[in-house]
């Protein structure tokens, strides 16, 4: 079959060279090239339709089964598991589809027969912006029945989290109500999710291989050599150690706040990122809870504890720092103490019933707590070891631009330390890098690419960012990026914190921008500094008129900061303003802004 214009997405001039190059490869070379191509795309973090193996050893039976894979992600874990899952299933044989669960059309749902669905879920319960609009079709009257699909499920969460993995198990519970029958049964990862991920990975492609009555190629083809080349890279998994640049408090005198920039060198990983993307990090506990916690247990710091299934062991007070989570408590952990301790107000603590008990004891509490409660001493080190989870990467959104700051990436963190139940406590990371790190140390770190907070293609639209405190940090990014690719589209800013004088973070920068033209307009809100607390919210409604006609205009809208309240009410005031601006009714505001998300013209990376 030749390649046209009309059925493919090449112009006139690409499918004459390839109609002329692809029946002069052989089978080798074909094969050679999908594998080629697979890996290209893995490095540019496209997702893209996986090639299938097109090696004559390929099973025929696998090599004719069509996968549609759908993820919905707010931070990138989802879209890069599902990557990872279609290169496999393409070298094993299958016609792999991926999407973003905002960019599929649920009314092809109909015509799948083998689904896979990998999501994660946001805040309490909810999903993600970019499954939104799939979440609530499949819940829908207008859902169709799916006798004929095959399904599995994959759910991302945390379990210090209420509803963990709720999305993930709304997905599985309503394919199943539509009449899809599992294909392997779902799993639930928590916050340290490679392994699960891994292990659900694996029963999926044995599940595809055992239908398909065939075995896999017994040579791996050369997309598959690639792909494992990719995973030796530096990554969540094997994180570069980045020597810490600059290490700056970014708050004036007088502040009652410490927000530090620090500015990190890439030099030598290959690391690559763009804006909108997060750094992660992994960091370490404070010490001084780490030696309470031992002097408390009378534990021996130096025991060599095992740390994974592998029997990899390691100094308790090392495992302590750098491996294990001491610094939140989790309903699954606590069930997991109760069979450790004999104190029955604990194991009377996590019995159905106590659920509204047991959320108020786990808030603002960690293990030293726990164990000083209830009755821990005695217990082994290694036996407690063994219910804890991982300590989990934190996760910034990068505040530079790799072409503004080659081999460098920025990033802003605000000090979190407090007093709760009479002791001082340290935020994990924030605290390391503002009291314990300074220029020249290391951090063990990794990109986290963000697919779902990213500028317009055309670097001409319009564009609104909402970001007061560090949720301005990716807009510094932004503005960067813009001024070095000499983009003209309009730029307006709201960003808001408490004091003018002492917290407006990245003043200098901005009034430069302004001048410069590459910033358009800024509007600020300084809470502290009126009688009456101003936000950028009320900033966006002084004005309306004109924040109206840019949405006209085509605007798209980023919105980065805390969810709880910020985003919600920043989200409010949008609806607000078509609804008072733009005569709609409050239902016809809320599809207007649910049409914004598909667009991709209304993002948001809130935590």
């Amino acid at each position: 079959m030749e390649l046209q214009v009309s059925n493919s997405p090449f112009n006139q001039e690409q499918a004459d060279l390839l109609n002329r190059l692809l029946p002069t490869l052989s089978g080798v070379q074909a094969s050679w090239l999908s594998g080629y191509l697979t890996a290209l795309h893995a490095r540019a973090g496209a997702v893209l339709p996986a090639q299938p193996n097109t090696d004559a050893a390929a099973p025929a039976s696998a090599a004719a089964r069509e996968i549609t894979i759908l993820f919905g992600s707010q931070t990138g874990n989802c879209s890069g598991l599902a990557r990872k899952l279609s290169k496999k299933l393409a070298e094993q044989g299958g016609q792999v589809t991926v999407s973003s669960m905002s960019d599929f059309k649920p009314n092809h749902l109909k015509k799948i027969e083998n689904l896979l669905i990998l999501v994660s879920t946001h805040g309490e319960g909810d999903p993600p912006d970019n499954a939104i609009s799939f979440y609530e079709f499949l819940h829908s009257k207008r859902a169709p029945r799916l006798e004929g699909l095959s399904y599995s499920v994959l759910a991302l969460g945390d379990t210090s989290y209420e509803f963990f993995c709720q999305t993930g198990k709304d997905f599985d519970k309503r394919l199943e109500e539509l009449g899809g029958k599992r294909l392997v049964p779902r799993v639930d990862c928590d916050v340290d999710f490679d392994e699960p991920a891994g292990e659900w990975i694996t029963e999926v492609l044995r599940a595809f291989r055992e239908e398909g009555s065939q075995s896999a190629p017994s040579s791996p083809s050369i997309g598959a050599t690639a792909a494992n080349e990719i995973d030796h890279e530096f990554s969540r998994t094997n994180p570069f150690h980045a020597e810490i640049l600059e290490n700056i408090n970014l708050n004036g005198r007088g502040s009652d706040r410490e927000t530090r920039h620090i500015e990190l060198s890439l030099e030598g990983s290959g690391l690559e990122y763009e804006p909108g993307d997060s750094l992660g990090i992994y960091p370490e506990n404070h010490p001084q809870l780490v030696d309470e916690l031992i002097g408390f247990m009378e534990w021996n710091p130096e025991e060599a504890i095992s740390i994974n299934k592998q029997g990899e062991k390691m100094a308790l007070r090392d495992a302590l720092l750098r491996h294990y989570e001491i610094t939140v408590l989790t309903k699954p952990l606590l069930a997991l103490a109760a069979g450790l301790s004999s104190d029955e107000r604990l194991q009377e603590l996590v019995q159905p019933g106590h659920e509204q008990e047991l959320k108020a004891y786990l808030e603002g509490r960690d293990l030293l707590d726990l164990v000083q409660d209830y009755q821990f001493k005695g217990t082994p080190a290694q036996s407690f070891a063994g219910i804890l989870r991982k300590l989990p990467a934190r996760l910034y959104s990068i505040a530079s631009s790799s072409k503004g700051y080659p081999d460098e990436v920025h990033i802003t963190i605000r000090k979190v330390r407090y007093e709760s139940y009479g002791r001082d406590r340290f935020g994990v990371c924030s605290v390391q890098l503002a009291e314990r790190l300074r220029s020249g140390a290391t951090l063990p770190v990794y990109i986290q690419h963000n697919p779902n907070f990213k500028l317009p293609e055309n670097p001409e639209t319009p564009i609104i960012m909402i970001g007061p405190g560090t949720g301005v940090a990716p807009f510094r990014a932004f503005l960067s990026d813009r001024e070095e690719s000499g983009a003209e589209g309009k730029t307006w800013l709201f960003y808001g914190d408490q004091h003018f004088t002492t917290d407006f973070l990245y003043q200098t920068d901005w009034q430069r921008w302004l001048k410069d033209g590459v910033l358009t307009r800024m509007d600020v809100a300084f809470s502290r500094d009126t009688d009456k607390k101003i936000y950028v919210q009320h900033r966006m409604l002084e004005k309306k008129r004109e924040l109206y006609e840019w949405l006209q205009e085509g605007a798209c809208v980023y919105v980065c900061g805390d969810e709880k309240k910020m985003a919600h009410d920043v989200h409010a005031t949008l609806a607000a303003i078509l609804e008072q601006e733009g005569g709609l009714s409050p239902e016809d505001a809320a599809e207007y802004l649910q049409r914004m998300q598909q667009e991709k013209r209304y993002q948001r990376d809130v935590y």
